[in-house]
């Protein structure tokens, strides 16, 4: 880690910042405010899937854009466009314009996903790996938490709320100011790997992002109505929130340093098997606040390393711009998973009861272990891929 880029490290740091604290701060409020409004959790999902649906939209579009304007002046473009998404939902109360100004606010999102996730792996040494994308993937939930903590801080205390939410992202551009103007741009101009030759390469990676897309989505948008539904007060149904992504800020760099030592893939599995026996306890915690809590510590932890894990997959089999063409997959997966995973778990909860949650979130563990189990049996991906 000696030789590490310590500047563009940095500015990808705060890049990731601002994806946490928007996300962590206006998928809750979004929510709540819904809620509070008589909407139905099939409607809120909606809502939700929106975002996400800006994310896929916006993923296959990175590259031009960073070929065109650079990778600094390419974040800072979605610094404002998020911020200005944020605050404009402050103006209105139309649920179609709230859809409109979440699809460009997730647009703006994966922009600095892609940006970023690619640009770790091209910074890590291979040796250490899994610390510094463990560092990185910390700084997205150090910041991600704070935003639920915030939200059930000044709730009905603001009234411009949104537009208080969308500031806070400008507070970014100072440190993407450090950041330099090259790296990825140098590879953009390359012609492009065709997905079809990738993809086949990457179904546990894929599987994961999509897993820890849906658990971290429900997380923040639907687990603080499943707990308020349950019998608990709004503030602490927040909160609930944020003990998740404690937990996933907690552990990641402890994860990264056993999968530099003990191996990516072992770890990696291991990571869902807890997560597939932790889940089916969540309908027996919630009335029992030290098991709850320390249950939302756990998923937290463990469901956040299944997506460190994978961004530290994509920099062990990818190099070169099949790097960059991995890290749009993932950043498309994030958009489907995140998209439909809300839009589905709102109807079932609206329809087969609130329960639904966590056994949409434990089936989707699942299908990431059986494919981790896969991969393992088959000796997948053991030769890095580089694509021209």
């Amino acid at each position: 880690m000696r030789n590490m880029p310590w500047r563009d490290f940095f500015a990808l740091v705060v890049s990731i910042g601002v994806v946490g604290l928007g996300l962590g701060a206006t998928m809750p409020l979004t929510a709540l405010t819904l809620d509070q409004r008589g909407v139905g959790t099939d409607i809120i999902g909606m809502i939700t899937a929106v975002s996400a649906v800006g994310i896929l939209a916006a993923s296959p579009f990175v590259s031009g854009w960073v070929a065109r304007f650079g990778p600094r002046a390419t974040m800072i473009g979605a610094v404002w466009a998020g911020a200005l998404a944020t605050a404009l939902m402050q103006l209105t109360d139309s649920l179609p314009a709230w859809a409109l100004l979440r699809f460009v606010f997730g647009g703006a999102m994966g922009v600095l996903f892609t940006i970023g996730e690619a640009w770790v792996n091209r910074l890590a040494p291979d040796n250490s790996r899994g610390r510094v994308v463990a560092m990185y993937t910390t700084s997205f939930t150090l910041f991600q938490l704070i935003g639920p903590a915030l939200v059930a801080t000044f709730n009905g205390r603001i009234a411009w709320s949104f537009a208080a939410c969308g500031a806070l992202f400008l507070f970014a551009l100072p440190g993407l100011a450090l950041i330099s103007n090259s790296g990825p741009a140098q590879e953009a101009d390359e012609e492009g790997v065709r997905w079809r030759l990738i993809l086949p390469r990457m179904p546990m990676i894929v599987l994961g992002a999509a897993f820890f897309a849906l658990f971290d989505t429900l997380a923040l948008s639907l687990l603080p109505l499943y707990a308020i539904r349950h019998g608990i007060s709004a503030e602490l149904a927040l909160l609930s929130a944020t003990v998740v992504l404690v937990g996933d800020t907690a552990l990641q760099f402890f994860f990264g340093w056993l999968a530099d030592r003990f191996g990516r893939a072992r770890v990696h599995t291991a990571c869902g098997v807890m997560v597939c026996l932790l889940l089916p306890l969540l309908p027996f915690a919630i009335n029992t606040p030290w098991l709850w809590w320390t249950l939302l510590l756990l998923l937290g932890g463990f469901a956040g390393a299944i997506y460190m894990l994978a961004l530290v997959a994509c920099g062990e089999r990818f190099s070169g711009h099949s790097l960059t063409s991995a890290s749009a997959i993932v950043n498309a997966t994030w958009g489907v998973s995140s998209g439909g995973g809300p839009l589905l778990t709102g109807v079932l909860m609206q329809t087969a009861g609130i329960n639904a949650l966590p056994a949409v979130m434990w089936a989707g563990a699942a299908v990431f272990v059986a494919s981790a189990l896969w991969e393992r049996r088959k000796s997948f991906g053991a030769e890095p891929f580089t694509a021209r």
